[in-house]
């Protein structure tokens, strides 16, 4: 398919035929004519009759302006409607329920003016003159708590944010001073830390909001099944003083009565994480929920998804590191395959290893072998570890370098087409009874086809027949060792070995394997400029060592012609975004052939024109 680029200029608006002014007109028209009337055409509509006092429905008001105060209002305060647990200090009791209300409420409430809440954000300490000079926030105006802001903050008694998490909980510690050395650590004693950066110049505090926030906020305490009530009630005291503490700071002789309060959820955790789901980021087992918004987790989901491990050659599978955290079948994302496949073997592709040593195969050859035979646990996976792509760098290259990537693909190809070794450690598909008297020639000797279905099968002296276990050797030929080649994003630093793998056992030159990988097997990669130039002046030697290379066949499949389109190519591919749109840079967009290989046949160019 010929690529094709649709130049279409840039959409111009409408002008309408510019027109001067009657100071600068000529008047061409001939005395006596009549003068135009504007609109002429349009028909007269009278203008109605005068309106009434009674106001018509108006659209709701506008935005309030930046120096208008706007106050947010929450459900927990006054806190009249809720049970006290404590008077001193007073704490309250609050359902799961009404905490899930209050937290939608929040969530609706129009947010202040910028102006309103910064700088206090940022931090202001008055010892700071840097960060008050660049404020100009020497007015003590500036530096008060402001008093449009009301937030809820979620606190978890215990401190353990691994499991059993309600979305936007925190630790104490992240809030509270640590106990002063000397007092017991079970004291009730609160006191908010004071976060605003005491030196130094930053806008970007965001560490410290977190904090800041707390002190304008409802405090609401839950706990986790394996935390005792008594050790919630402690740490809800504990807060409590501090926002006392805290506002009698801020408001000095102002002080008239708690603005904020703080609150015990009564409902039990897991009755929350079974009826109000959409409250909890991690379960009880410490896995992220779906409904729970995590940007990182977010994009490490995103990733697995596009480039979930698939078969690239039989039983040699291409992916990312497994990752427990990762399930892609409970995420929105589709997952190529339905289900990954247990591996018995995994190699790993990173900077920091080296060029696997022949020890080091003779040492997974023990552990595989070991394993068949069930002297090592059943989900143990030997591991292996290989240089990611760009480490092996021409010209600088060694013979020994070279050797060790030929000695690995051989090495992956025997396991990937060797079956795993019966427990009893016979090598042979078909075993028998001791007693039995029958001799059965192997596979091997009807020229490594399967046995034939004909032969004479005697019997021992008590009528019994051999037994066959399930792997017969008219699949023995199809099983293998399942192994998989991954790094951490599935993407970068095993592309290497893949495309290095795949053109030794599937006897390919190299821009075939590129292409194939990424068009025919659906695979996204990276591969860098030196992984190019490392393949390519080894590819002889990678297709003469290949179990489908022919000898008669001569030099012409070792070393076939080159496209141009390799010759222009750095390596990486244009980024495939959906299945039909690509994104790329302008080295992509120069490069005819390569489009051309990967079927996309129109280009959109954002400022920068092509060569061609």
């Amino acid at each position: 398919m010929a690529a094709q680029v649709c130049a279409r200029p840039a959409p111009v608006p409408h002008q309408p035929a510019s027109t001067t002014s009657s100071q600068l007109s000529i008047n061409t028209s001939q005395a006596g004519s009549p003068k135009p009337l504007p609109h002429k055409h349009i028909p007269y509509c009278s203008p109605g009759p005068r309106p009434t006092s009674h106001q018509l429905d108006t659209p709701p008001v506008s935005p309030p302006e930046s120096g208008q105060l706007v106050e947010t209002t929450s459900l927990l305060y006054p806190p009249s409607g809720f049970d006290k647990i404590t008077n001193e200090p007073p704490i309250y009791s609050i359902s799961a329920e009404k905490l899930s209300q209050a937290i939608d409420h929040l969530a609706t409430q129009p947010l202040p003016a910028a102006e309103q809440v910064f700088p206090w954000l940022h931090g202001l300490h008055p010892e700071n003159q840097l960060q008050l000079a660049f404020f100009t926030a020497r007015k003590k105006s500036l530096r008060r708590t402001p008093k449009c802001l009301r937030g809820l903050t979620i606190v978890k008694a215990g401190g353990d944010l691994s499991h059993s998490r309600l979305k936007g909980a925190i630790a104490a510690d992240e809030i509270l001073c640590p106990a002063k050395p000397g007092r017991d650590r079970k004291s009730e004693e609160g006191e908010f830390l004071d976060v605003d950066p005491k030196d130094g110049f930053s806008v970007r505090n965001f560490h410290i909001q977190t904090c800041k926030m707390a002190t304008v906020s409802d405090l609401v305490v839950y706990r986790d099944y394996q935390t005792p009530r008594e050790e919630a009630e402690r740490l809800a005291r504990r807060l409590a003083r501090a926002q006392a503490a805290w506002q009698r700071k801020t408001d000095g002789s102002a002080f008239g009565g708690r603005m904020f309060n703080t609150f015990i959820v009564s409902d039990e955790y897991l009755k929350i994480e079974a009826v109000y789901p959409e409250l909890i980021a991690l379960d009880s087992d410490g896995c992220m929920t779906p409904s729970a918004l995590d940007f990182f987790h977010a994009e490490r989901v995103e990733m697995c998804s596009m480039t979930a491990a698939t078969e690239i050659s039989p039983n040699v599978w291409l992916g990312p590191t497994p990752d427990p955290s990762v399930d892609l079948q409970t995420s929105a994302l589709p997952s190529p395959s339905s289900k990954d496949p247990p591996f018995d073997i995994m190699i790993e592709a990173s900077d920091i290893a080296q060029i696997p040593e022949p020890k080091a195969f003779k040492l997974l050859d023990d552990l595989l072998h070991r394993k068949a035979n069930a002297e090592l646990a059943e989900n143990a996976i030997p591991q292996l570890e290989f240089p990611g792509s760009g480490a092996i760098l021409p010209p600088t290259w060694s013979q020994a370098e070279v050797d060790g990537l030929l000695a690995t693909c051989q090495w992956i190809y025997r396991q990937a087409h060797t079956p795993p070794s019966s427990p009893s450690g016979s090598s042979s598909p078909v075993s028998k009874r001791r007693d039995s008297k029958l001799s059965l020639s192997s596979s091997s000797s009807s020229g490594g086809g399967a046995a034939d279905a004909d032969m004479d099968v005697d019997e021992d002296g008590d009528g019994d027949s051999p037994m066959h276990t399930p792997s017969s050797s008219s699949t023995s030929s199809h099983q293998g060792h399942r192994i998989l080649l991954h790094c951490t994003d599935g993407y970068t630093e095993s592309s290497l070995l893949a495309l290095a793998y795949y053109i030794f056992a599937e006897y390919v030159p190299v821009h075939t394997a590129w292409i194939a990988l990424h068009r025919d097997l659906g695979r996204n990669f990276f591969a860098y400029a030196t992984d190019v130039a490392l393949l390519r002046a080894i590819q002889p030697r990678l297709l003469q060592a290949s179990p489908k290379h022919v000898p008669e066949v001569g030099m012409s499949m070792l070393c076939p012609p080159t496209p141009e389109w390799v010759e222009k190519m750095d390596g990486s591919l244009p980024s495939r975004i959906l299945d039909h749109l690509y994104l790329g840079n302008l080295g992509h967009a120069n490069n005819l052939g390569l489009l051309r290989e990967l079927g996309i046949g129109r280009v959109l160019s954002v400022g920068e024109p092509v060569g061609w």
